[in-house]
């Protein structure tokens, strides 16, 4: 009997440390929401102003995102129905206008971005537009919130291990926070996938906490993404328990996923111009293989491509995809196209970027290319690269002296008079008035057709329209 009611203590000794931490990790855990007042909010709405960047937007692969002064940033987050809305009202911080995110801005620029469950969708003029490449972000940064952390590790059963926070979302990101010594949210840490490069981390830090009607909030937000500034917020105002009513249009719901819808139309005897959609591809027929203009925005979109492609082109494989600059949403579908076996023909600035990001590992969401462990073939062109089978002939071009990228490329085929671009012209509206001053991206197109004495009779922009060379002269107020 004495020796086991000796075993039993010893058991008890053994247990009780580990019950008892349990337990302290719990009420840590319960500690951080009681200092955030996280228990009481559903939802939250908190308005500042500052900077924002343009994420996978910059001139030249490893230079800092793009910035935009931020006169009004409100977001509106209702943690029981999982949604999120960022309504922003930007203007042009970089004079003259550098790099990609909808340069130059004139005046101010409004953006509705939306999240609700698993769809994401943005507000277009008055119009909903699924945007399905940005769920996973928005859906990490509706839980990176100070109280979106707790909400979110508490329902998934996490405990505190010190003053650290985490949890995974499977498919969607992983999430490490940092406890201050006051028990509130200093610094959350994410891996997010991404078209282009895999997985990106995502560092948000935030400071200067004080008390609105009970609920703990932070004034001061910065955050980072692959180690580059991409928000720095100062906070005005917050509202907690705000009406907060995000759902998703019919539009979307019933169109949640635009990038799977290829709409083909023949330019040309053995030339396609592949729409559908924001971003837009070209397919040449050569004698024995087949070359793809642009592997735009995410997975879905390229297997999308390359199956049209497979049906227009039966029987020739596609050797080459051409990729007009590095910016993420140009670049993000062509791991697809590399876990085929492709070859990307880039400008030489952005080789060495697109070799590395191409082999990165995919560990939160694994695509295509992860899958496949493929070695990227990368090939750069200097100013210029021709590829011919003796009837037909693509000249590779880079467009020099434009603020958008240093490293773009444009594609010509002299016998058909056909031009393809991204980013340097996107046709205003049939009618539109063009803006004044016209683009400055316009014009360096235009300088290079003429530097380059090129014989352009259509163009074939990678956003927008087909429309006659005669449309970008209008546009800039210039004659042929």
């Amino acid at each position: 009997m004495h020796r086991a009611l000796g075993r039993i203590a010893a058991i008890v000794l053994l247990v009780s440390p580990l019950a008892i931490s349990v337990q302290d990790a719990c009420a840590d855990l319960n500690d951080v929401a009681k200092a955030l007042g996280a228990t009481t909010v559903k939802s939250i709405q908190y308005t500042g102003n500052g900077g924002v960047y343009a994420v996978g937007q910059s001139a030249v692969p490893g230079l800092p995102w793009p910035e935009y002064n931020i006169k009004s940033h409100t977001r509106s987050v209702n943690y029981d129905t999982a949604s999120l809305r960022d309504e922003q009202v930007r203007t042009q911080a970089l004079d003259p206008p550098r790099s990609g995110g909808v340069q130059p801005i004139r005046g101010e620029q409004r953006l509705n971005l939306q999240v609700s469950g698993d769809l994401a969708w943005n507000i277009v003029g008055e119009q909903p537009v699924a945007a399905p490449i940005a769920l996973a972000d928005r859906q990490f940064q509706l839980w990176a919130t100070p109280h979106g952390v707790v909400k979110a590790a508490m329902a998934r059963n996490a405990t505190m291990q010190g003053r650290t926070i985490a949890f995974s979302v499977p498919g969607r990101f992983s999430l490490k926070a940092t406890v201050s010594e006051d028990n509130l949210i200093a610094r959350v840490e994410g891996l997010v996938p991404n078209a282009v490069v895999g997985d990106i981390p995502v560092v948000i830090d935030y400071w200067d906490y004080r008390d609105f009607g009970g609920v703990k909030f932070p004034t001061r937000i910065r955050e980072t993404t692959a180690g580059y500034p991409t928000l720095d917020l100062l906070v005005s105002d917050v509202r907690p328990n705000a009406a907060v009513d995000i759902q998703a249009p019919d539009a979307v719901r019933q169109d949640s996923n635009p990038y799977a819808r290829v709409t083909t139309q023949k330019v040309a005897d053995g030339v396609w111009y592949l729409t559908g959609g924001t971003h837009h591809s070209v397919v040449i027929e050569m004698k024995d293989y087949v070359i793809v203009v642009e592997a735009p925005l995410n997975e879905e979109r390229s297997v999308a491509v390359i199956a049209e492609t497979r049906k227009l082109v039966a029987g020739k494989p596609i050797r080459y995809v051409v990729n007009s600059h590095h910016h993420f949403d140009h670049a993000g579908g062509l791991r697809a196209f590399v876990a085929e076996g492709v070859t990307v023909i880039t400008q030489e600035v952005n080789r060495a970027f697109l070799a590395q990001a191409l082999a990165a590992p995919a560990t939160i969401r694994p695509d295509l290319q992860a899958k496949s462990g493929r070695p990227p073939m990368v090939e750069g062109v200097g100013e210029r690269r021709t590829l011919t089978d003796g009837t037909r002939t693509v000249e590779i071009y880079r467009i020099q002296g434009i603020l958008h990228h240093d490293g773009m490329l444009m594609v010509y085929l002299p016998k058909e008079k056909l031009l393809s671009q991204a980013d340097a012209y996107t046709p205003v509206a049939p009618n539109a008035t063009p803006p004044t001053p016209p683009s400055p991206y316009n014009v360096a197109l235009a300088d290079n057709i003429a530097r380059l004495k090129l014989d352009v009779g259509d163009l074939l922009p990678l956003h927008g329209r087909l429309v006659p060379v005669a449309e970008l002269y209008r546009t800039i107020g210039r004659a042929p």
